[in-house]
């Protein structure tokens, strides 16, 4: 969950007030105390729920068929076949790990790890079924539990997807399944739980209802340790005041970071820089791009966790980001090359929901424009000129791309979410009195915002560099010249995408 939590000081001055604000605390709450108690629990909103089935069944669409296509189409023919299998099997094996283990390490109480890691306290659903609830940003507002379950499972599922499109035409099967699974363990599931873990809004204002009621310095010093618990169980970075609304920590920088060690670690393509390396179908991209694009609403929109103004902001700003980073790309690839091309429009459009992912619903929507208008000449530049000055061979342009732009998207965030430029401003998510409760200030954000990037950095880029040396001793990473020259269609699945 993507909450931005005030200081634990905060946390008690913004409940407390809120309550007395809101006319349940007063001379008569010792007596009322009981009745609350009583008070039933929240009802999920049938349009909530629904709501959210379909934001996940739109972010699968982003993996299959949209990035399978999107990068299918970017490869050479004998290798269609391979990525479009990478990709399906990729998304199945992380659905069966995040039932298993995944979903308990993000989003669970890891007692004193809890900064860091969740526990297994939800491992194989335990605790999950169809009466369970899940908190949003609002307080008093709850979805169920299995339809929050599912939609970061789809987050889980197209992150790693996503690496592959680094080293695509020239790494085993084997290596990518064993590689994937080690990552969102030890990768993907520790991230999500910095940046998304935190005590439900329902939670703090429980708490902070029963401090105000305690009778006696006793019952007040209970009261306060159960506040300090519920405001203390958040994940490092969401702690830290870091801003990430719909993945661009979580997914594109991670992913991106991860996908260019996959690239200098595994080695360059066999007659990379020497021999035509061309998409063998732009119509393949261009139509997995369009899936990318419409998948996407559920990926900004959806992260609301329920349908209200928010959801709307988070939508819009998703539309105009991505209009203004593919026209961006195409007028700066046009100019400088002379010719506007379908592959910088795709390219521009995945920029931008890149960079938007992080701000949706935190920037006005003039504000998403300009980002979207901005990342692409940046995205470009690193595709291009910075690629071909280092010589790595990222593929499909997954640092360009989603790290650049994930990049942008979380500095920017922190810029965007200001009020004077159109930002909804820093909230608490107790949404008590109001859902802009905080006070901006730019140095303090900024400061949040580039300590989750350097961490994403680092964690996911080192380990990685780890995990794929771990994966090259156990199956090895590359197929032999001769199986990489033939086509991992063949070599690796005994299969040819097109038999004409």
């Amino acid at each position: 969950m993507t909450f931005k939590r005030p200081t634990s000081a905060g946390w008690v001055t913004l409940a407390i007030a809120g309550l007395c604000v809101a006319g349940l605390v007063d001379v008569a709450f010792a007596e009322d105390a009981p009745a609350a108690a009583a008070a039933a629990a929240p009802v999920p909103n049938k349009g909530d729920t629904a709501w959210m089935l379909v934001s996940s069944a739109l972010v699968l669409m982003m993996s299959v068929p949209g990035l399978a296509l999107f990068y299918g189409g970017l490869v050479r023919t004998k290798n269609m076949a391979s990525v479009l299998t990478q990709v399906f099997a990729i998304v199945a094996m992380v659905g069966v790990v995040w039932t298993l283990y995944g979903y308990s390490m993000a989003f669970t109480d890891g007692g004193s790890m809890t900064a860091w890691v969740g526990g297994f306290s939800k491992a194989f659903l335990h605790g999950v079924d169809a009466n369970s609830t899940a908190a949003t940003f609002s307080n008093g507002v709850v979805i169920p539990e299995l339809a929050y379950f599912v939609f970061q499972m789809t987050f889980a599922m197209i992150t790693p997807a996503l690496i592959v499109g680094a080293f695509a035409e020239r790494i085993k099967f084997s290596a990518v399944m064993l590689f994937v699974l080690l990552w969102v363990t030890f990768i993907y599931f520790p991230i999500a739980h910095w940046v998304w873990y935190i005590a439900a809004p329902d939670d703090v204002a429980a708490a902070a209802k029963a401090l105000a009621a305690a009778g006696d310095a006793a019952a007040k010093t209970a009261a306060q340790a159960k506040l300090d618990e519920v405001t203390g169980a958040v994940g490092w970075l969401a702690g830290a005041g870091a801003l990430d609304f719909a993945g661009g920590t979580v997914v594109h920088i991670n992913a991106g970071i991860a996908g260019l060690v996959g690239a200098v670690v595994v080695g360059k393509r066999t007659g990379y820089g020497k021999e035509l390396m061309a998409p063998h179908s732009l119509t393949m991209t261009m139509i997995g791009a369009a899936l990318l694009w419409v998948g996407w609403f559920g990926f900004n929109a959806g992260s609301n966790l329920e349908s209200n103004g928010v959801t709307a902001l988070a939508f819009v700003n998703t539309m105009v980001a991505t209009a203004g980073a593919a026209l961006s790309w195409l007028l700066c690839e046009w100019a400088v090359k002379g010719k506007p091309s379908l592959l910088g429009i795709c390219s521009g459009a995945v920029a931008g929901l890149v960079a938007v992912t992080p701000a949706s619903g935190l920037a006005g929507p003039i504000g998403a424009l300009v980002l979207g208008l901005i990342v692409s000449p940046v995205c470009l530049f690193f595709v291009s000129t910075v690629k071909n000055a280092l010589g790595y061979d990222d593929a499909l342009d997954v640092f360009g791309v989603h790290c650049i732009g994930g990049i942008i998207g979380a500095l920017g965030t922190g810029i965007l979410v200001n009020p004077a430029l159109g930002g909804v401003g820093i909230t608490d998510y107790t949404n008590i009195t109001g859902n802009n409760a905080g006070t901006y200030d730019f140095a303090t954000q900024m400061l949040a915002q580039i300590k989750a990037v350097v961490a994403t950095l680092v964690w996911s880029g080192v380990g990685s560099a780890i995990l794929y040396k771990v994966v090259d001793v156990i199956v090895g990473l590359r197929p032999t010249v001769e199986q990489e020259r033939e086509g991992l269609d063949i070599t690796d699945h005994g299969e040819r995408a097109y038999n004409y």
